[in-house]
């Protein structure tokens, strides 16, 4: 059998294998609820949003002037961008993360420390 043969027969078999892998793959992360991300902002972010989160005074002053809902911080630990540069990722016990997002339509910046057994939401800031 020829090469362009079997490469041809080769390439045909891995592509309904990826078509089922991902068809299998999907279903099963909709029934569980489990996601995959391994990329380290989705992997931050993810775990921020697994510990009991906690408000800060300046915070808990907002949500209560009704200048923040907790929906826009949930907004903010779903689709937020963390700026590892800003942030301060090594330090212990806690971490500080730098979250970039939109609050209603403009640019702010969230301040969270993460430590081990809880997520504080510092402050907001609007950009």
């Amino acid at each position: 059998m020829a090469f362009l043969k079997r490469l041809g027969f080769f390439i045909f078999g891995l592509s309904i294998g990826l078509i089922f892998l991902t068809v299998f793959l999907k279903k099963k992360s909709e029934e569980t609820g489990s996601e995959f991300c391994y990329f380290p902002n989705c992997r931050a972010l993810k775990d921020i949003r697994s510990k009991d989160i906690s408000y800060s005074d300046a915070i808990n002053q907002l949500i209560q002037e009704k200048q923040l809902d907790s929906t826009d911080i949930d907004n903010f630990l779903q689709n937020g961008d963390v700026n590892f540069k800003r942030s301060q990722t090594k330090t212990t016990p806690c971490k500080t993360y730098i979250i970039e997002g939109t609050l209603r339509e403009k640019e702010a910046v969230l301040t969270v420390k993460n430590c081990a057994k809880k997520a504080t939401i510092e402050r907001i800031d609007p950009q």
